[in-house]
């Protein structure tokens, strides 16, 4: 009977696969990351040696956390073995002011008690590096959500469209009150 194998064909081993941290501001514009990789090459004296190669990876707006990217044959060239596949696959790198939700990005604000009750304006940072005035005229309650359209990520489909930006409020209540404060908060605050 015959073999089921064909001697000719070299065998490649399978993909090294490698993190790839983007920062939230390199998914909202275009970016060009560079990341070096050392592999082994074989010289014309058929030894093996390491060699570091850099290679550029064009970052597409809005991309998602695991999304691959494949580099065909770039990894380590031994005898008789097809070079394996190089993939990169994409991490967000945890962010101090926002954490991300698909296409939109929340961030968290502390507000005391006084401007939650009377209101105040905040300045919002914005993943462009501006900051966005928000004027708060109603009563913020504890865990409310306020979303500023557009400001989020791109969407990856169609990058010219944005994401949100989601403002989460966390209301700081004060330890203790004076006498005095109880006193004229007691005659001012509706009773229920």
């Amino acid at each position: 009977g015959q073999i089921g194998f064909s001697q000719g064909r070299k065998k490649q081993d399978a993909p090294v696969v490698h993190d790839l941290l983007i920062s939230l501001e390199e998914i909202a514009k275009v970016t060009t990351k560079k990341m070096k990789i050392t592999r082994k090459v074989i010289g014309a004296d058929g030894v093996s040696r390491p060699e570091d190669k850099v290679i550029s990876i064009d970052i597409k707006p809005g991309w998602k956390a695991g999304t691959k990217i494949t580099f065909p044959k770039e990894g380590d060239q031994l005898p008789n073995k097809v070079p394996a596949d190089i993939i990169f696959v994409v991490k967000d790198k945890p962010h101090q002011l926002y954490t991300r939700e698909g296409s939109d990005v929340r961030y968290k604000v502390k507000l005391g008690l006084r401007e939650a009750l009377v209101g105040t304006t905040l300045l919002i940072p914005t993943l462009d590096g501006q900051k966005f005035p928000l004027k708060l005229t109603d009563i913020v309650k504890p865990g409310s959500v306020k979303r500023i359209q557009g400001k989020g990520l791109p969407l990856p489909k169609t990058p010219t469209r944005k994401g949100d930006l989601l403002i989460e409020f966390n209301i700081q209540f004060p330890d203790n009150l004076s006498k005095n404060a109880k006193e004229i908060l007691s005659d001012t605050l509706p009773r229920d």
